[in-house]
């Protein structure tokens, strides 16, 4: 389906509606104020009023989730609730699963994935799927497959990627929460572009199954995009927890992720990085929001101390390229064999047929190499953390670009900005820390930044915290009438 141009996307961009976020919409269910039945058919129209300017909704399913909602919904803590499901890795019962490709076009999913599936027994009323790049591998939303998706700050401008379709809905006000994914900042960039709230959970905090993911499973985690810190941790109570037979599992919390999100985050010692060795230059709009949100720590009781990077971007991108191009391999391969062909010219877009090729022969000590890097850019890391609880940086390098600027048609367009968007996300893929980027400010075209903060493995609850207590003190919201 074809995109409308900038231009009429412009015009037809209605006004962000603002929403009650999904705690509130679940609590007013529960409590007789409001009718499932109702909230759902309204987040039906307004996903028919505002995406035709934006183009992240890919596939829906609104009778099916009508049908749901009459015969009677589980009486959980998302009852009620309208969501989106991100169109990769994670699969919606009689939905295409395409991760944005060509080659995986074609059919329906026969089953949910544990996650939808916990979603569901929360009570979640599950409306549809999102846009994503292809197969997740891009910092932007522009997959030949279904068209770009369109930034609601500014219909010119990406949303992020890989849960660029995710983010868009839900700052555009068409649901309160999305499903989303991250592998290199796939939650955190989009996060940063949209405004929004975005959690990347330690490394096995949320299961996979019934999907195998070979070693990207090692950097690549599923959560969401929220609007409020609360809806993120309630969705975490969701979606938390090992399935029998996970190759591995996050530490338990102490308390539910809601209960953890409440509690003020004490006096904490935060590292203020702005900078990176080697890295690319940082953007002063992106420098200056993470230096303002130090001097808002400062302000509320913690102590900063500006601190150097462990890690150097290009060593932690080699790493998790030779991770994650090692499972696109396995991935593409698989596929052909279930379709029983060879790879066709126009199954995959050419930036992923570059790293296809480039992959498809690593010799299997690079892999244990990689593996072996990984853990050792884990330790590195991990010793900034025996004298500071978090690390604050940029969670961008520079503002958020315009469509095409990512272009997966040109490799070379790819190469040439991907490295500006994830030299301070990535690092927490590779390591297994959780990390969030927190709405932080504008930049000179008024479009929002995030800054970015991370703990060790198992932190997730002291970010949240931490995150609430920002959120209060300095709020978000969802973009301006146009």
């Amino acid at each position: 389906m074809r995109r409308p141009d900038a231009a009429a996307a412009a015009a037809a961009l209605p006004d962000a509606a603002v929403l009650p976020d999904a705690t509130a919409t679940a609590a007013a269910v529960r409590d007789g104020d409001s009718d499932a039945r109702e909230v759902t058919e309204q987040a039906i129209a307004r996903i028919g009023r505002l995406d035709p300017g934006i183009g992240a909704v890919l596939h829906t399913r609104f009778e099916a989730a009508l049908d749901e909602v009459a015969a009677g919904l589980p009486d959980g803590p998302l009852r009620g609730v309208p969501m989106l499901v991100k169109d990769l890795g994670t699969e919606v019962a009689g939905l295409p699963a395409t991760g944005g490709s060509r080659l995986f076009a074609e059919g329906t999913a026969r089953r949910d994935s544990e996650l939808v599936a916990r979603y569901r027994r929360a009570g979640a009323v599950v409306l549809g799927t999102t846009n994503t790049p292809e197969l997740g591998l891009n910092a932007s939303t522009e997959p030949v497959l279904s068209g770009p998706t369109r930034n609601p700050w500014d219909p010119t401008r990406s949303p992020g990627g890989s849960s660029g379709g995710s983010a868009a809905a839900v700052a555009a006000g068409m649901v309160p929460v999305a499903h989303a994914s991250d592998g290199g900042g796939s939650i955190r960039i989009p996060a940063a572009a949209c405004g929004l709230f975005g959690l990347k959970p330690s490394r096995g905090r949320v299961s996979p199954a019934p999907r195998p993911t070979t070693l990207a499973g090692l950097v690549s985690v599923h959560h969401a995009l929220t609007m409020t810190v609360r809806d993120s941790a309630l969705l975490l109570d969701v979606a938390a927890g090992p399935l029998p037979g996970d190759a591995y599992a996050a530490p338990a919390p102490a308390a539910p992720f809601a209960e953890l999100a409440a509690r003020p985050p004490g006096r904490l010692r935060i590292g203020l990085l702005t900078a990176l060795p080697d890295g690319p230059d940082v953007h002063p709009d992106c420098a200056d929001a993470a230096r303002a949100a130090a001097v808002l720590c400062e302000r509320l009781g913690h102590h900063v101390t500006e601190t150097t990077a462990r890690y150097r971007p290009d060593d932690v991108g080699r790493t998790s390229g030779v991770l994650m191009g090692a499972d696109l391999v396995a991935q593409i391969d698989a596929r052909l064999a279930e379709l029983g062909r060879p790879l066709a010219d126009d199954d995959i877009e050419p930036f992923t047929r570059l790293l296809y090729d480039t992959y498809r022969t690593l010799p299997a000590a690079d892999v244990s190499r990689a593996l072996r890097r990984a853990q050792e850019i884990g330790w590195e890391v991990g010793a900034a953390f025996a004298g500071t609880d978090v690390l604050l940086s940029p969670a961008l390098a520079r503002p958020t670009p315009p469509l095409g600027t990512l272009d997966t048609t040109d490799p070379e367009s790819v190469y040439r900005h991907a490295s500006v968007h994830s030299a301070f996300t990535s690092v927490y893929n590779v390591t297994g820390m959780p990390a969030m980027s927190v709405p932080f400010g504008h930049d000179g075209d008024g479009l929002p930044l995030g800054v970015q903060f991370a703990a060790p493995l198992g932190g997730e609850g002291l970010l949240l915290a931490l995150a609430a207590q920002l959120e209060e003190a300095a709020p978000w919201g969802p973009p301006p009438p146009r």
